[in-house]
């Protein structure tokens, strides 16, 4: 097996072809190893692929409720909130990085489903007050069973140290999210064009040697 990776790794490229080397995703030093960003690309990817067992998860125990995903994520989020203080639209889009206008809708379906209710705020009339109903407590209380299972085994792999480390380091990687989104966002509205690549039609069409002078 030793010889076969060696010769995997030593393999050329088939003749006539040009071995490229990758352009570099990130320029920061901080994220550069040797001067590659191989790492860097496996951190991408391994978030990637944690994010999409998370989701996994989350749709798991939506559907023990009986609620799409965002519900129920919307739901849990209200109950333990509402432990902190009065709870609001701004207080959960907040908490969940999302839009006030996307929670408010959100809000909408679990009121309509007798999940939560929302009430006139004591101190601002003009902002509604979320809590969770006795039905929406409910099917938190038969969901948090198997959660609890679940949850202990996912994060299992982490000490009490690196659980403080990883809840800073996810913190500040969604701020600095923001910002990459918002100068995405510019580079695309100020037409800033990529390099066109030779498409292989217009290659396949370049002029032959015919052997007139």
């Amino acid at each position: 097996m030793a010889k076969t990776a060696a010769r995997a790794t030593t393999t050329k490229p088939g003749a006539g072809r040009t071995a490229h080397r990758a352009a570099l995703t990130t320029s920061r030093p901080e994220l550069l190893v040797d001067g590659s960003d191989q790492q860097f690309r496996k951190l991408v990817h391994s978030l990637f692929g944690f994010l999409v067992r998370h989701q996994t998860l989350r749709e798991g125990h939506a559907a023990v409720i009986g609620l799409p995903g965002i519900e129920y994520t919307t739901l849990i989020a209200i109950r333990h909130l509402a432990l902190q203080g009065d709870v609001h639209v701004k207080t959960v889009a907040d908490h969940l990085h999302l839009s006030g206008a996307f929670v408010t809708t959100v809000t909408n379906k679990l009121e309509s489903k007798g999940l939560i209710e929302k009430a006139a705020h004591q101190g601002d009339r003009r902002r509604l007050s979320l809590s969770v109903t006795t039905r929406g407590a409910e099917l938190l209380e038969r969901l948090a069973p198997t959660q609890m299972q679940v949850n202990d085994v996912q994060f299992g792999c982490l000490s009490a140290r690196e659980f403080q480390l990883l809840l800073d380091l996810v913190q500040r990687l969604v701020e600095s999210s923001d910002r990459a989104i918002a100068l995405q966002r510019y580079l695309a509205e100020t037409n800033v064009q990529p390099i066109a690549q030779p498409s292989r039609k217009s290659a396949s069409k370049s002029p032959r040697k015919t052997g007139k002078a």
